[in-house]
């Protein structure tokens, strides 16, 4: 990505204008940072902000020299062309949600990451198009120039849904075929897991701590993606990996995902519902939460992340980073509302991931059994399949019968189930 020397602008209705995430997200852009702007007031329909702040909006851009202007706030078409009548010439005018459409672009390095992106482009595009044509309709009317311009409108828009269309079905098609190898792993033992959190918080650190082994071996598993890169720059994961991994002994499928951000459109979410189905549809949510953040931004981050999460899933809370928090106790107030209690570790250091391993052991679903069955070589068989997809914690022969008593995933204990009633009839 082609970065600009940009200065950012933020707008508020109440409060304080803070920066620091737009900032780090121009950066996670590749722009340089020459100037800042803020202003705290209500919205200008015609500017966003006052016009008096455009106006010295344009002479910064003059004395810095700046190509670019990001606004933490979404521009509709009118605003950005008013804006571009003030400020210089050949200035790039750039929304919040633009530039994450840039990072998500840049990022994409899957089918399915790309085809999330270019839908989540498609609805940023489409009510901005729609608010062109209707701005067009009005100088037409204006300069009684009626008919002409209907059908090229209602085409453009019409193409814009058409794609929208293809591209969920292609979505559609690639949730189904994770929703069966999902289906299949249970079906053979693997309990799931998935990383979630605020980006930047250190899931992709922590699943390389946890994976049994970084390396993808192609033909024995083509479902497996390359180990996320652990960079210290957001959205680094735009789409999912997974790895296996054996916690605690037991063996359990860890899935990295996208990072949370705050303030993120209802359109924009919708566009990766594919990857976040691996958090929908987990066993068990570890919440990577950043400890050494500021308490104000540690309880905005887990409300944002709390929001982006089914309500019916189950949250493990891990406080990461602790190697360098004094104070771990604020982290752990700001996790206070999750039914179990913070796991604390330390990604890159190692600190407590011996800990979080059984954390996560213990609170993954699980079901005991126990069957007699007779002494035959379809039970040695049932025993053996025990063994693979289960915990089996003990085996007693006693003459003509065979009792195995096993712990695993629901999943596993009805498949159990199940073969059992066929080795008594």
């Amino acid at each position: 990505m082609s970065g600009y020397r940009i200065i950012i602008v933020k707008r508020v209705n109440a409060g304080s204008a803070e920066t620091a995430e737009i900032r780090a997200l121009a950066e996670a852009a590749g722009h340089e940072i020459v100037g800042e702007l803020t202003q705290v007031r209500s919205e200008d329909s015609t500017y966003n902000l006052g016009q008096g702040a455009i106006k010295r909006l344009s002479e910064r851009i003059e004395a810095t020299a700046a190509s670019g202007v990001i606004f933490d706030n979404e521009l509709s078409p009118q605003q950005a062309h008013n804006i571009g009548e003030i400020v210089p010439d050949g200035i790039r005018l750039i929304d919040r949600y633009r530039l994450i459409l840039d990072i998500f672009e840049e990022q994409a390095g899957t089918r399915e990451a790309q085809l999330q992106v270019q839908l989540a482009e498609l609805h940023y595009e489409l009510p901005r198009v729609q608010e062109e044509i209707r701005l067009e309709k009005e100088v037409a009317n204006e300069r009684r120039s009626r008919g002409g311009l209907g059908e090229k409108e209602n085409r453009r828009v019409t193409d814009i849904k058409e794609r929208i269309q293809r591209i969920e079905e292609q979505l559609g098609s690639i949730d189904s075929a994770d929703t069966k190898r999902r289906e299949q792993h249970r079906d053979a033992g693997l309990s799931l897991v998935a990383l979630a959190g605020y980006t930047n918080a250190g899931k992709s650190t922590l699943l390389r701590r946890l994976a049994d082994d970084l390396a993808v071996d192609r033909e024995q598993h083509t479902d497996l993606t390359e180990t996320a890169g652990t960079e210290d720059r957001l959205f680094k994961t735009l789409g999912t990996t997974t790895r296996r991994a054996t916690l605690d002994g037991r063996a359990v499928l860890v899935t990295d995902t996208i990072g949370f951000i705050r303030d993120l459109p209802g359109w924009l979410v919708q566009s990766f519902e594919s990857t976040l189905g691996a958090v929908r549809h987990a066993d068990l949510v570890c919440l990577v939460i950043d400890a050494s953040d500021p308490l104000d931004d540690l309880h905005e981050k887990v409300e944002t992340s709390r929001n982006h999460l089914a309500d019916d899933v189950r949250i493990l809370p891990v406080l990461n980073k602790v190697d360098v928090v004094d104070d771990r106790q604020t982290a752990r107030e700001a996790v206070s509302q999750f039914e179990l209690p913070p796991a604390a570790i330390s990604a890159v250091e190692g600190t407590g991931v011996d800990d979080l391993c059984a954390r996560i052991r213990d609170a993954l679903p699980e079901q005991r059994a126990r069957f007699v069955l007779s002494n035959s070589g379809e039970t040695m068989r049932f025993v053996s399949w025990a063994y693979d997809h289960a915990d089996v914690r003990a085996v007693d022969h006693d003459g003509e019968t065979v009792s195995i008593e096993l712990v695993g995933h629901p999943s596993i204990v009805r498949q159990a189930n199940m073969r059992a009633k066929e080795l008594t009839r």
